[in-house]
């Protein structure tokens, strides 16, 4: 595996992302990977080296620009709320980052896929929303609102869920709102929840973060995970 920052134009911002590329050669499928709040940080790194090993093209997006990283709660919060807020501009960026992992070397343009973490999650359902060709979007404990709402025939991407019972940022009236929005929208989509897993249940640094109901949890992360590969070799049509 190699691993190296990969500058792309971000949609506005000079971006500074992560790829991991794996053994090998040949074509291979890519993977956007998409940060939480605070940004492209120790945690979607790890990932996008997880998912080279599994054989991806792995790009780990800059939402932000220049590398940048919030330090504590409220910086990350200052950092997501213009993307978080403005619609556009969140699906601006994340097309952009989804075409600069489409431009990478070895990587197979039929075969592309994005998952994303917390903001990350909610990142990539907008992708989805948008109608971009990606074959599938992995949203881990991503916020499941919107203000625009998926169209009937506009997506084209197959959606997994990855969600927690005891996360108080996507309580159980907002699943249902999702679910109701993708039947309304004719998606091929899922959901999964994990019994009592809280926010950010991916992540091993989520204990430390001084907010109530975030929380590390080992088995919804090893069964989340597990259930992303079982996607990807349904979407990818892999053994």
């Amino acid at each position: 595996m190699q691993t190296e920052v990969h500058e792309y134009d971000g949609g506005g911002v000079r971006s500074r992302g992560y790829l991991a590329l794996p053994e090998g050669s040949g074509k291979r499928p890519g993977i956007l990977i998409v940060h939480e709040a605070p940004g492209l940080d120790a945690h979607p790194k790890r990932r996008a080296d997880m998912l080279a090993k599994l054989g991806y093209v792995a790009l780990a997006a800059d939402l932000y620009g220049g590398g940048v990283v919030g330090e504590g709660p409220q910086e990350a919060f200052k950092l997501m709320g213009p993307l978080r807020d403005d619609p556009d501009l969140l699906r601006r960026r994340m097309r952009a980052s989804f075409d600069a992992l489409a431009s990478v070397a070895g990587v197979d343009q039929k075969r592309l896929a994005a998952i994303g973490y917390c903001f990350g999650g909610m990142s990539v359902l907008e992708l989805a929303r948008s109608g971009a060709p990606a074959a599938g979007v992995v949203s881990f404990h991503g916020l499941l609102k919107t203000a625009r709402p998926a169209a009937a025939g506009e997506v084209k991407a197959k959606i997994l869920v990855c969600t927690g019972s005891a996360d108080p940022l996507v309580p159980a009236e907002q699943v249902v709102e999702f679910e109701t929005e993708m039947v309304k929208a004719e998606t091929d989509w899922q959901v999964i929840t994990y019994g009592g897993a809280k926010h950010a249940f991916t992540n091993t640094a989520a204990d430390g973060i001084p907010m109530p109901g975030f929380g590390y949890s080992a088995s919804a992360d090893a069964r989340s995970w597990q259930a992303m590969q079982n996607f990807f070799g349904e979407v990818f049509g892999e053994e």
